[in-house]
């Protein structure tokens, strides 16, 4: 690993990723956890492991490209309601021919992100599902959690 610059005061995407953490969850799925600082500096992580998920899964290369782009619009998503030092947490799961991924971020906006907009509806062409949430914290002074969950199914060949 390349040192640090003195001046630099956030994690870069090789630094970010290895806080991936695996964890398996069965015989046929797989579970990838990434936790960045919600900035859109570290939107290349998710990028690159959702790239790398679906390239192990077999997902065709114009999938693969869709998969890419709909976690970065979702992250972007959330990183631009995401609260002052909030992380954003993406949760990648392969199973079958499918992957599913959900991401969240803790929000002081109750609302969670717009569905009216043109990036919800790249996100709804991307994909195969796509639905968001808001829960209120655990914690009373973290305020929402807000999630955006999506899935895409692999092509089978025959």
């Amino acid at each position: 690993m390349s040192a640090s610059h003195p001046d630099r005061n956030r994690a870069s995407p090789e630094e970010a990723a290895q806080h991936v953490e695996t964890a398996e969850a069965g015989d046929e799925s797989r579970v990838v956890e990434v936790r960045v600082a919600a900035t859109a500096a570290q939107l290349p992580v998710m990028r690159a492991v959702a790239g790398d998920l679906a390239m192990r899964a077999d997902f065709d290369v114009d999938t693969i490209a869709d998969l890419r782009l709909a976690v970065d619009e979702a992250c972007s998503s959330l990183v631009r309601i995401a609260a002052e030092r909030s992380q954003l947490l993406g949760r990648f799961r392969t199973e079958d021919d499918r992957l599913e991924f959900t991401a969240e971020v803790t929000s002081t906006d109750p609302s969670g992100p717009r569905k009216n907009t043109f990036s919800w509806r790249v996100l709804g062409a991307l994909t195969d599902t796509v639905a968001s949430s808001v829960q209120e914290s655990d914690s009373r002074d973290d305020g929402h959690v807000v999630r955006i969950e999506l899935s895409k199914g692999r092509m089978v060949h025959e």
